[in-house]
Formats: structure tokens, sequence, C-alpha cells
């Protein structure tokens, strides 16, 4: 993947999460600014999504640590490093837990 398909890939992401922010009925609210999302749950707690092009990793940080997401071509999402589990079904918990909604995260 290059760097301008990465790029593209994290945008839409990202675009594709502050859609699904808008569209909810909850007192989140979310701040872009240099390609770092910032979600500020309504408990004062934050998740910050950043890009990492030189490892061309999505990095998401939560109240319970950092994670990096690769994109997995075959699957076409974001999946967990660690142990592939994909970023719709890790955000759907993290915001269970750290923000207390539920969310249905499609990506």
């Amino acid at each position: 993947m290059t760097e301008s398909e990465f790029n593209d890939k994290v945008d839409a992401t990202l675009e594709a999460i502050e859609e699904m922010l808008d569209e909810a009925e909850t007192d989140l609210d979310y701040v872009t600014s240099g390609g770092v999302l910032t979600v500020i749950c309504e408990n004062h707690t934050q998740i910050i999504f950043t890009r990492q092009a030189p490892v061309k990793q999505l990095w998401v940080a939560t109240r319970s640590g950092g994670f990096h997401f690769d994109f997995d071509e075959t699957q076409d999402t974001w999946v967990l490093d660690s142990d592939q589990t994909p970023l719709s079904i890790f955000l759907n918990q993290a915001f269970a837990e750290q923000a207390g909604e539920t969310f249905e995260f499609q990506l």
C-alpha cells in the first residue's frame, strides 16, 4: 500500500466514525485537528485516533491503553495487530466500556 492509499483509507475511516457520532443521539463530542480525531466522552475521558504513516497503522488510544491497527486487504478493514480483531468490533467494545455508549460501528 502506498502512503497515499494509506492516508485515503485513514481519512475514510475517520470520516465514517465522525458520521456515526453525528448521527448518534449521544453527548459525545469530537475534534479533528492535524489528522488526529479526538472523541471526548461525557465522563471527560478521550478516545484518540492517530495515523502512523511510517508503519502504515491507525493507532487508537483509550483509557485502557494504546492499540495498533493494520489494514487487512483481504477483509477490507483495519484489524488489531495483536489478535486481528476488526476495528468496528474493537470500537463497539471500547465505547461501551469507556463512554457507556452503545454503537454498532460498521467500518
